[in-house]
């Protein structure tokens, strides 16, 4: 009865030679960072309506990141939605691309340049945690929440 109308987000990626296919309902984020090109690039798209607004250009990534309903699903797992259609894609994927899956909890408090320091210019002290653990570790220093989660693949 305590957790009765919640709900869950799921974000998951298979990967296959030259592909990573990605499956993905609620605000759990994927990133793609690319090898060769640097950069960083969200995949996913959160499944919020402040989520909608910055795929739509209304608010930047600093207005989104402020919004005071930026956590308000719009989709999810559970929550009274019987059926849910979930994004699903497709991304080359190369030896040297990164993939990184994150909770809210590490995106509340890093920007998306943030990240791609994080994985690919890490300062020394950075340098000697696994790219999941500086994630997770700079999100939670970052936004004081303590449920930052993160996993990062590389391409081989």
């Amino acid at each position: 009865e305590e957790c009765a109308g919640m709900g869950a987000t799921l974000s998951l990626c298979w990967f296959a030679p030259g592909w990573m296919f990605f499956g993905h309902i609620g605000d759990t984020r994927i990133y793609f960072l690319p090898g060769d090109e640097g950069g960083i690039r969200q995949v996913s798209h959160d499944d919020t309506h402040v989520g909608w607004l910055f795929r739509n250009g209304q608010l930047n990534e600093r207005e989104a990141k402020m919004h005071p309903r930026r956590n308000a699903l719009s989709k999810a797992l559970g929550a009274g939605n019987q059926f849910v259609e979930p994004q699903v894609g497709a991304v080359a994927f190369s030896p040297g691309d990164l993939c990184l899956i994150c909770s809210d909890g590490v995106t509340d408090g890093l920007y998306d340049a943030g990240l791609l320091q994080l994985l690919r210019q890490p300062d020394a002290r950075e340098a000697a945690l696994t790219p999941a653990r500086r994630v997770a570790e700079a999100g939670v220093e970052r936004s004081g929440r303590d449920n930052a989660t993160a996993v990062v693949i590389e391409g081989r």
